[in-house]
């Protein structure tokens, strides 16, 4: 099956391009076809993956437009590794696109309707999102399978998922997703066992979950690596391959792989 995954958080610097990138190399190494949509003004995807900044109408928004075609501005990345990863690229125009879908008539379910009408032939389609939620990432939820929540062992983080959840909540009911989008879990992220709250939090936080019936994923590390190697536009498993940090996405990426199934090895992508 197809997996569309949206990357969601309510915090900056919680993680979500960190993750979307690492999961999408983690995947491709099983030989999976894999997109990237980056939905974030920020445009982190373009410096994470090495990219060049693209004109506007090579970005989502392009895609966005009520006159799109179907042709995806999809661009390779770190072809010298992998032809399995591509991404459709983000930025600034990106903001005037979220005040657009506020008017749109199809507004939230703009991004499912070109996903429905011009399909894209990967195996998992991963949606890299801005941290609010806005009118970008609720567009993110109703095109998703699956939703994974990056969040870092603070307090406020912690809090902020809380409200994230709730959004999820009352948004799945109000645009009647049938099925809606499932939590695929959380991702305690940067996680530093010197401190003794990440240590408390990170015990604390399955057993809180598991009321709701949410996966905890194993902690990403806190490296200074995952910076120098996003600077470089690489994952960490090109820039630095012995670096134990790398491993730290597998639980989730062998939990995705379960997911999937086969690869469409047969099928060309768009």
């Amino acid at each position: 099956m197809q997996i569309r995954l949206a990357v969601i958080s309510n915090a900056g610097g919680s993680g979500k391009t960190t993750l979307s990138v690492h999961l999408a190399y983690e995947l491709a190494k099983h030989q999976y076809n894999v997109a990237l949509l980056d939905l974030d003004p920020q445009g982190s995807l373009t410096l994470f993956c090495g990219l060049n900044p693209p004109e506007p109408e090579q970005t989502l928004a392009a895609v966005l437009k009520d006159k799109f075609d179907g042709a995806w501005p999809l661009t390779p990345c770190w072809s010298q590794y992998t032809n399995k990863v591509a991404v459709c690229q983000g930025g600034m125009i990106l903001t005037q696109t979220a005040d657009e879908l506020v008017l749109h008539k199809r507004g939230a379910y703009l991004l499912a309707d070109c996903l429905t009408d011009y399909s894209l032939m990967h195996d998992v389609i991963i949606f890299d999102c801005p941290a609010t939620l806005g009118p970008l990432p609720l567009m993110a939820l109703a095109a998703s399978t699956h939703m994974i929540i990056p969040v870092q062992l603070e307090p406020k983080s912690i809090q902020g998922a809380a409200h994230l959840l709730e959004w999820y909540y009352y948004h799945c009911k109000h645009l009647r997703l049938n099925p809606a989008p499932e939590i695929l879990g959380f991702v305690p992220n940067q996680y530093d066992a010197r401190r003794s709250t990440h240590r408390q939090m990170l015990a604390a936080l399955p057993e809180q979950l598991k009321e709701m019936k949410i996966r905890a994923f194993l902690p990403i590390r806190d490296s200074a690596e995952f910076v120098n190697a996003s600077g470089q536009g690489l994952p960490l498993h090109i820039y630095r391959p012995g670096h134990p940090a790398k491993d730290d996405f597998k639980d989730i990426s062998s939990y995705l792989v379960t997911l999937i199934g086969k690869p469409k090895t047969n099928k060309k992508t768009k």
